[in-house]
């Protein structure tokens, strides 16, 4: 299972949409050079706030591409970087992947933590955006599409146009919950 990195993007400031740029830098243990939510232990304000020596699961923020033209079918206009992503996807599930799947990237490899899970801030960018983005399964569970999580597990730099090579950690496979 491979796929395709369309978009990168980072932002030194704790803004909700990054900028996009034609290369990032992951960083071992750290996330993304020159972006706002670099760091070993949380970088999210509202998580400072609460314990800021929690080790920080959010290093790199993932979206699918798919999504984006799922909502762009829904009459929303959100595109690479938007919603604060630091890397846009195609060819890749992401959110059916288990905890601990490692994306190697060129020289990078990150390990995917969990779930973004959605807050407000999308709405504040689209109204409507945030419920467009949640969704239930047949069981009626709720299904969170905003994205996923990762640690850089090893460094280096990543390009739209690179090539994404999933692998899955050995089981049993662990669902995918927020982080």
């Amino acid at each position: 299972m491979n796929g395709l990195v369309t978009a990168v993007a980072r932002s030194a400031s704790h803004e909700f949409s990054k900028t996009p740029v034609p290369r990032i830098r992951l960083l071992a243990g750290q996330g993304v050079e020159d972006d706002a939510h670099r760091g070993a232990t949380v970088q999210h304000l509202s998580r400072i706030a609460r314990d800021p020596t929690q080790p920080n699961l959010r290093q790199v923020h993932l979206i699918h591409a798919e999504l984006h033209d799922e909502l762009a079918a829904r009459g929303f206009d959100v595109g690479p970087s938007d919603m604060g992503e630091n890397i846009t996807t195609r060819g890749i599930d992401l959110l059916a992947l288990p905890t601990g799947t490692r994306l190697s990237i060129g020289d990078a490899v990150i390990e995917i933590t969990g779930l973004r899970n959605p807050c407000i801030q999308l709405d504040r960018f689209r109204p409507g955006l945030m419920a467009a983005v949640l969704d239930r399964d047949t069981e009626g569970n709720l299904v969170r599409k905003a994205g996923v999580m990762a640690i850089v597990i090893e460094s280096g730099p990543v390009s739209p146009g690179d090539i994404i090579h999933v692998a899955l950690p050995t089981g049993p496979h662990r669902a995918l919950m927020p982080v």
